[in-house]
């Protein structure tokens, strides 16, 4: 039985042009070689198993071959290219940082340098992970990096560049390595498959690639794993049982349950899922992908950043041209809010059911902000005596529709001075605004409730009928005496008292004066919570004194007052003698003993 070797072995380059993915490199590299401008160190950084050990090998094999090719490439047939395919070269060293890095280690490297090549053109040195040397041996190398011999280069790689020092920066030629993409690490599994006489599905090398994260090494070793699980025919299925990976159907489907409203069939879906044993908390994360995913490809400008085969991307356009996308919106930031707070969540499953159930009843919140009237489609869950329209109302707070109002529906503002500077309200006719209005009035959430979505066209009426007084309020100002403002005062007071609010009652009934000549209410308060009760209904109490005084400048301002200290805290020294008159015979103690107080 033949000994195997891995495909990450097996099928390493061992020209640039094999390279997968980092073209930019293998160009930068071949010019230097064909100009004879190599510099005296190189530094590869950048992820695992994306081929900065695999480059320096092939620039060292490539900058020793005595016949190399018009593009640059090694041959594979001159001594040194064969002695390199061997393994027996003289010219090329690689030292493993991670386990030599060793003050000693360098001085031993170091040693070596001073010795030209018997053969061949170059000396190489490779230092894997050079991340790992210790200060004290990055110290003992820096002069010999920054004035080798001619024969001398060296060629470091690591996938850590912050921890190198910037003295060794400084003296190296640095290149950036990037993460594989997705479409090139597929490409190159079909090409291994076919070499191997795999049959592999599209779908399930693309699945392979996107598991690996860039790392074409990675990709590799699962590769082998799959062909080791189901043989020579690699599919689809398989790849996502053995990996344990929760298939995009599933979110497709899931999509669909919540775009036509069906909750009960998105929380089995749910289920199904955690049965299978996947975790919660990945299924949120690939739900708000998946949304991403679907708004991307409302626009045909962004379809490219979708990573995917033409039939899913294909999938993911018809699923988008359903969705809209507000919903689109609002559903991303929700999944996003629930991935945050999923881990902090003591019933995490409840958690993620909460979040499909809003999401279920999106639509009907994005109706209710974008036509003002609740939507026309209404029923009730299947058995479980779910109302949808109290559903709804749960999805509306929390959604992120964080559209205002229609312009048309905007209320007048008017400007008092006090705490809130600018507050937008309607003016009474005869009596107080309920308490139920008045803090729906105060309210300043840029989020729309279900309450205030719904008396939308209420509120519009209302609109109407202020701006059609506007004009006539704005023109009165008459003068008043402050015998008239308090017989005003009191039946404001009497209303509230009608209403039951005790609180706000003990608010007005506080004393306060008139500046007549600036049209101005001083009100005095005792503390600051009787300031926050004000604010709940001064707009009220402003719109019936400015219409029952016919003064339309009325402007009311609050203060507090604050307690005169009687006594200021008393010193040491004034306590002692406040005593000693009390008792005189501390003062005998003192005397007799001879004490000294320190004050």
């Amino acid at each position: 039985m033949d000994k195997f070797i891995v495909s990450a072995r097996k099928y390493r380059p061992t020209t640039f042009e094999s390279v997968v993915g980092q073209q930019h490199i293998t160009t930068t590299l071949k010019n230097a070689i064909s100009s004879n401008h190599l510099a005296q160190a190189f530094l590869f950084c950048g992820p695992r198993g994306v081929g900065k050990t695999t480059n320096a090998r092939i620039l060292a094999k490539t900058i020793n071959c005595t016949n190399l090719t018009p593009e640059v490439e090694a041959c594979d047939e001159c001594e040194s290219c064969r002695a390199f395919n061997n393994n027996a070269s003289f010219n090329v060293h690689e030292l493993d940082a991670a386990s030599n890095n060793s003050v000693e280690d360098i001085r031993n490297l170091v040693d070596q340098v001073r010795y030209a090549p018997q053969s061949g053109k170059y000396k190489v040195y490779i230092i894997d992970e050079v991340h790992m040397l210790s200060n004290q041996a990055f110290n003992a190398f820096l002069k010999t990096l920054e004035e080798p011999p001619e024969y001398a280069i060296f060629i470091l790689a690591t996938t850590e560049k912050h921890k190198i020092i910037p003295t060794i920066l400084s003296r190296c030629q640095i290149f950036d390595f990037n993460r594989i993409q997705v479409k090139d690490i597929a490409d190159h599994l079909a090409q291994i498959a076919q070499k191997e006489g795999v049959q592999a599905e599209e779908e399930a090398l693309r699945l392979i690639a996107q598991k690996a994260d860039g790392a074409l090494r990675d990709a590799l070793s699962i590769f082998d794993l799959m062909v080791t699980f189901s043989g020579n025919s690699v599919t689809y299925k398989d790849v996502i049982g053995n990996l344990h990976i929760l298939d995009y159907d599933y979110y497709f489907r899931l999509t669909d349950c919540l775009l036509a409203e069906e909750m009960s069939e998105a929380l089995l879906i749910f289920d199904e899922i955690l049965k299978k044993g996947f975790d919660g908390h990945n299924f949120v994360a690939g739900l708000a992908g998946h949304f991403r995913d679907l708004m991307v490809c409302k626009d045909a400008a962004t379809a490219g950043l979708l990573d995917v085969s033409e039939n899913v991307r294909q999938r993911f356009a018809a699923q988008a041209q359903q969705a809209s996308l507000s919903f689109l919106l609002s559903a991303l930031n929700i999944a996003s809010q629930y991935d945050l707070n999923y881990k902090s969540a003591k019933n995490q499953r409840l958690h993620v059911e909460l979040m499909l159930m809003k999401l279920a009843h999106l639509g009907q919140a994005v109706d209710l902000v974008q036509n003002g009237a609740p939507a026309s489609k209404k029923k009730t869950d299947g058995g479980n005596g779910v109302n949808q329209k109290n559903s709804s109302d749960a999805a509306a707070g929390q959604s992120a529709v964080g559209q205002a109002a229609p312009e048309e529906s905007k209320p007048e503002v008017e400007t008092v001075r006090g705490r809130g500077t600018v507050s937008s309200h309607k003016p009474i006719s005869d009596g107080i605004r309920p308490m139920a209005s008045s803090k729906k009035m105060r309210s300043t959430v840029k989020i729309p409730s279900f309450n205030t979505l719904m008396n939308a066209s209420k509120e519009e009426e209302n609109v109407q009928e202020e701006q059609a007084n506007y004009g006539a309020e704005e023109k009165a100002n008459n003068p008043f005496t402050f015998q008239q403002l308090t017989q005003v005062w009191v039946e404001f007071s009497r209303e509230l008292e009608k209403q039951g609010n005790m609180s706000w009652v003990g608010v007005i009934k506080q004393p306060f004066r008139l500046d007549a000549e600036r049209n101005l209410i001083t009100l005095t308060l005792s503390n600051t919570v009787q300031v926050d009760l004000l604010e709940n209904f001064r707009m009220e109490l402003m719109s019936f004194l400015k219409k029952r005084l016919n003064n339309y400048s009325l402007q009311l301002e609050s203060e507090v007052a604050i307690e005169k200290v009687a006594h200021r805290p008393y010193t040491p020294k004034e306590k002692f003698n406040h005593l000693a008159k009390k008792k005189p015979e501390l003062l005998e103690l003192q005397k007799r003993l001879g004490l000294d107080p320190e004050f």
